[in-house]
Formats: structure tokens, C-alpha cells, sequence
């Protein structure tokens, strides 16, 4: 999965500023990257943070516009959230998974287990401001790729990352919410190991690994490097959506 001379480099893009809602997203990442003084290849890969992709979208929503339901405000009682934001949480999801002090995990409508519905306040702004994530991230990275392929005349792979906490593991690392032009899971069952072993169960998550190298450089508070250009992979393996990594509800072992 990468190139035969191994190199892989991971490049912020510079000048990107506050997104606000509107923002042509396209314009400005091709703005950064001729900035950069990046000529896009065949097989290079853009991660983009949700963050921005939400901002441009409009999903902020100001709290003080929400009413809270009797659902809502009996798990704040639980968990010592803002009532509101549960609102929204729930809002979001399907399932409520687990309520603690200080923790809410839920099933978000499009099938990610995460906490808070993936709903954030930090680099927001605004004391009562939140923000979701994108109603579409497959449509959305669709979309920015194919916005970018007609500005540069070159096509990538593009993702739209996000931080995840992981079960029985503490801190965060960066994962695809969305991925397109690259198959965010290979399947490699039936390949032969370096022994001659036959792999039964090895599906490799490409766009998560991908997700999660560019979260070193995009860094998680104040960086303000929401974009990496991700450059030395290469993948014969036809596109497969991010959908695909969420494992299926009768494969979950944990409910």
C-alpha cells in the first residue's frame, strides 16, 4: 500500500483560516496548495478535518435555541452534561449505548459509535455554540473531491477525518468519516503470509491509518492545521466507501 521507495510524506497546508458557513471549501484548499507549492499526483491523498467541513456546511447550532425533553434532562442528571446539548445528542443518534458522570456514548444516525454524537465546542466560538457533524460526510467528500479534480485537473483521494476515543484505551486518534477515490478497507483475506499461511481475517483499514497519520500533524487544540496532504501511498484495490469500517450491528460483540 505504499510506493515501491517507501517514502511517505504528510504535509499540512498552509494559510487556511477561519472557515465561516459558505466558505467555498474547494477554493480555499487549492488555495493552500498552490501556496505550498504542491502539484497534486495520482494516488496522493487530502484529509480534511470535519471541523472545517461543518463549519462551511453551517451545522452550528446556538443551545440557547434548544429545548430540552424530559429524556434529555434525566441523563444530564446522570452524566453532569449541559441538558441542551443532550437535546442535540440525541437528536443525532439512535441509540443512547452508555451514560456516565462525565460520559455519553451514543449510536449516531449514520452508524458511528462515538461520544457526544461527535457534537463539539472547542474552536468554535461563542460560549453557547456547538457544532455537528456534516449531515453527509460521503456526500461531502464526494463533492470536495470532484471540486478539486475540476480547479487542479488531477484526482485524489480525499478523507474527512475526526477524533475518536476508542474502548478499552485511553486518549484519541483521528479516523475517516468519510473517504472517496481510495477503498477505506482492503480486504486481504486469502493472501499468503511470509510463511505460506493463508490470511483468514485481515481486512486492513486504509482510510483510518491514513485518518489517523495525518491527526499527528493537524494535531488536536490550537494547531490550526486542518488539512494534510498525505503523499507515497499507492492502492490497486477499487473505491470503497468509509461506511464499510462501521461493523455490523449483528457482528457486535459488545452490546
Amino acid at each position: 500500500m505504499k510506493s515501491e521507495s517507501n517514502a511517505l510524506t504528510l504535509s499540512p497546508l498552509p494559510g487556511i483560516g477561519e472557515i465561516l458557513p459558505g466558505t467555498e471549501l474547494a477554493t480555499v484548499l487549492c488555495a493552500a496548495i498552490a501556496q505550498a507549492g504542491i502539484e497534486l499526483m495520482s494516488h496522493d491523498v487530502l484529509v480534511v478535518a470535519q471541523k472545517v467541513v461543518s463549519k462551511a456546511e453551517n451545522r452550528f447550532i446556538d443551545l440557547a435555541d434548544v429545548q430540552a425533553s424530559p429524556r434529555a434532562r434525566e441523563l444530564a442528571a446522570v452524566t453532569h452534561k449541559d441538558a441542551r446539548l443532550i437535546e442535540l445528542v440525541l437528536s443525532e443518534s439512535t441509540e443512547v449505548v452508555r451514560a456516565r458522570p462525565d460520559v455519553l456514548i451514543v449510536r449516531h444516525r449514520l452508524g458511528f459509535v462515538m461520544a457526544n454524537a461527535g457534537i463539539d465546542r472547542s474552536n468554535v466560538g461563542g460560549i453557547d455554540r456547538v457544532l455537528l457533524l456534516p449531515h453527509d460526510p460521503e456526500g461531502s467528500a464526494s463533492a470536495l473531491r470532484a471540486a478539486i479534480a475540476t480547479r487542479l485537473d488531477v484526482k485524489i483521494g480525499l478523507i474527512i477525518s475526526d477524533s475518536f476515543g476508542r474502548p478499552w484505551r485511553k486518549g484519541v486518534t483521528n479516523v475517516a468519516l468519510a473517504a472517496a477515490g481510495l477503498p477505506a478497507l482492503i480486504d486481504r483475506r486469502g493472501e499468503i503470509d511470509r510463511y505460506g499461511r493463508k490470511l483468514e481475517v485481515t481486512e486492513v483499514a486504509f482510510a483510518d491509518l491514513i485518518a489517523s497519520a495525518a491527526g499527528l500533524v493537524m494535531g488536536e487544540g490550537a494547531e490550526g492545521r486542518p488539512a494534510v496532504l498525505v503523499r507515497g501511498l499507492s492502492w490497486s484495490a477499487p473505491d470503497v466507501a468509509a461506511s464499510s469500517l462501521l461493523r455490523p450491528l449483528q457482528e457486535d460483540l459488545f452490546r
